[in-house]
């Protein structure tokens, strides 16, 4: 007999369980400064918007740095030929060489920048 209480005893538990639970109450309505200061927050917006703000003046810098600095040398080794000048039929390579320059250096800034981030426990 004390098996079949201990049996209705786990069927009640179990029942329980089972009841429907009152839905939780909706958490109080925020202001819409309130919710702006959380979306702020919660997505590290500024740090976002200071990176993004930064990138743009490192490229700008790194044209810079190839404009004015390494296509000189290039055009010095070329003869004194202007490199953007550098033309194949309707194609401008002279440009197209000077852009992927470009890149390779912003690639190898921001690769360096990285590089030293890591080194320094800033993720």
């Amino acid at each position: 007999m004390a098996k079949n209480g201990e049996i209705l005893e786990e069927l009640r538990q179990i029942r329980r369980l089972l009841e429907p639970k009152p839905a939780p109450s909706p958490a109080p309505a925020k202001g819409l400064w309130a919710e702006f200061i959380d979306f702020i927050s919660k997505y590290k917006v500024m740090g976002i918007a200071v990176a993004f703000i930064l990138g743009l003046y490192l490229g700008t810098l790194v044209q810079a740095l190839v404009n004015d600095l390494i296509m000189p040398i290039i055009e010095f080794a070329t003869g004194g030929v202007a490199w953007e000048t550098i033309e194949v039929g309707p194609f401008r390579i002279g440009h197209f060489i000077g852009s992927v320059i470009t890149f390779l250096i912003v690639a190898f800034v921001i690769f360096l920048i990285v590089k030293v981030s890591k080194k320094w426990g800033i993720e």
